[in-house]
Formats: C-alpha cells, structure tokens, sequence
C-alpha cells in the first residue's frame, strides 16, 4: 500500500501543490471566522482524491487552460459543506483525528460555514459559462442529499438490505467521485465517448472507495481511523459488512450479534466479538471482492484513452481505492 501510495504522491505531488494552494486562494477574501471553521476541516488531512481526480480527469482529455486547478476546488468544498453538516447529524466528536468543528465553533456557525462553501463551489464552477457543469453540480448535490437522508431515516434498523446500502452509498459518496471526473470532462470540451467513459470511473471509484471506508470500521485501529472505531454502529449506521454477515448468520449467533448492535454503548470486547463474527460470516471478504469488482470497471472504462502517464496514474488511484488505511 505505502509504495502504491508514494508511487502516486511522487507524480502528482506538483498537481497536489497547486490544489493545495487554490484551495486557500478560494477561500479569500472572506470572513476570518469563515476560513478558520473551514480550513480546520478541509485542511485537516484530506486525501484530496476529489480534486485530483478532475485535474487528471481533464488533462486526459487533452484540457489546455489554466482553470483546472481553481475548478479542481469546486468538489472539494462541496464535500467538506457535507462533512460539517454530517457531524453534526450523526452528533460525531472526532473527524480526521481532531475534534469536530461543532464542538469548536458552534453548531450554527458549522452549518452556516458548511452553506457557504456549498455556494462558493457553485461559484467557482459558474466562471466556466458552461451549463451542463452547473446542472451536475447541482445533481450531485440532490443525490447527496438524498443519500444522506436516506440512511438517517433508516438510522438503528437491523434490516437495511444490501440493495439499499448501494444506493445510500451511490448517492452519498460515489457521485461526488462521478462528478468531479464528469464535469472535468466537459472543461475539455471532450467527446462524448471519454465523458461518458470518465463518469462511469469516477462512479465506479466511488463505490469502491466508501466500501472500503466502510471496512476500515472493522480493520483499523482509531489512532490510524481518525475516528472512534465502530463509529458506524454507534451511529446506527449498516454497512455491507454487517449486512451480509447478518445475512449468512446461524440463528444463534444473529442474536448475539443484533444484541451487540443495538447497544451503542458496546465495549470493545464486545465490539472485537462482533468482527469476528463478521470476518466468520464473509462481511469483510464479501466487501473486499466486491469493491474489487467496482474498480476492476473503473479501470475497464479507460480503455477508450490512449496509454500515457495521465492514465497510469488513473489506474493507480482505482487501485490505492482498495489497500487504502484511512
């Protein structure tokens, strides 16, 4: 993994600088309050695969100007608006290893924060006069919504089905990724068959990549997590690894296993009795072959672009999605 990784820092690590950099740049000038709330998030360990990805994503279809990196942006504060107004809905404490912004600022000046770069990132994709872009964004932002809403109202349910958890998933996480690589496309003024092609990768990237997140709950340790382990439980959240280890249980244990997941106050001996559990039941494998399947297609639908270092590092990224730590 850490050779994966540092493989593709050492090639972007240019591209990583620029983004780095317009991302403060956007935020100015603006309110001081505005830009610490934000920045104590978006500055805070990001992995910054959004923004990378539509910078790859238009270089790839040939893009020649010099707004990619300002439009790079554009689904980075979108997600970091949904990361402030997330903790507060799950009432979270830790995010990326610090304290959530709520507990510093507020709950009102989050949201209000998390308003504002939602509009700034509207903004930002506005300068490009293209409608198309404007029109995904703002369809990203419904799906995400709707995501998100979709898994509060199914909040401490122990019969979320497998079907319903990728589409929470699809629409929470995995169209950010399908947008930022779509909307780059059009930048490039690209063909319809490499738009169509980026979207399906950013989607298929998407998926694999909450689906790890998601095994990352049972896998790591919360000093590597950033968060608590088993926060997702805590927060009645049900993800697939869960979901079909209770799928394939033996009745014995399926009690043992729902009477752990409804306390959200488990202690960790309980918590490692129920990864054993899942690891018994194929949750963790079943989650692993699955998102393997997901990039597996993401790095399929690039085969409409020529070979070139764009498209290695493309590749790459959908592999880093499935060995990633945190």
């Amino acid at each position: 993994m850490n050779s994966l990784k540092h493989k593709i820092i050492s090639m972007v690590e240019d591209d990583l600088a620029d983004i780095e950099a317009s991302l403060k740049q956007n935020l100015n000038p603006y309110l001081d309050l505005v830009f610490k709330t934000a920045s104590h998030i978006l500055f805070s360990g990001g992995k910054r695969l959004r923004p990378l990805l539509m910078v790859l994503s238009a270089r790839i279809c040939g893009y020649k100007g010099n707004y990619d990196k300002t439009f790079s942006t554009i689904f980075e504060y979108l997600h970091t608006a949904t990361l402030l107004h997330d903790d507060l809905v799950d009432e979270a404490t830790i995010r990326r290893g610090k304290p959530v912004a709520n507990a510093i600022w507020g709950n009102s000046i989050a949201v209000l924060v998390g308003d504002f770069l939602f509009a700034r990132s509207l903004s930002i994709a506005a300068e490009t006069g293209i409608t198309k872009v404007i029109k995904i964004m703002a369809e990203t932002a419904e799906a995400v919504s709707q995501g998100e809403i979709h898994q509060l109202m199914r909040k401490g349910s122990l019969v979320v089905s497998e079907a319903e958890y990728m589409k929470v998933i699809r629409n929470k996480t995995a169209v950010l990724f399908q947008g930022a690589c779509h909307v780059s496309s059009l930048l490039a003024d690209a063909p319809e068959d490499k738009e169509i092609a980026l979207s399906e990768y950013g989607l298929n990237i998407g998926m694999a990549f909450q689906m790890r997140d998601d095994l990352l709950d049972y896998t790591s340790a919360t000093s590597v997590l950033g968060k608590k382990v088993g926060a997702d439980l805590k927060e009645g959240k049900m993800t697939l690894p869960v979901i079909y280890s209770l799928k394939n249980t033996s009745p014995e244990d399926r009690i043992v296993m729902e009477r752990i997941i409804k306390n959200n106050d488990f202690s960790v001996q309980e918590f490692e009795t129920l990864i054993q559990m899942i690891i018994k039941y194929g949750g963790i494998s079943y989650t692993e072959n699955l998102a393997a399947e997901y990039v597996k297609n993401a790095k399929d639908v690039l085969s409409v672009f020529n070979h070139s270092k764009t498209k290695e590092i493309l590749e790459d990224i959908a592999d880093y999605t499935l060995v990633r730590e945190l």
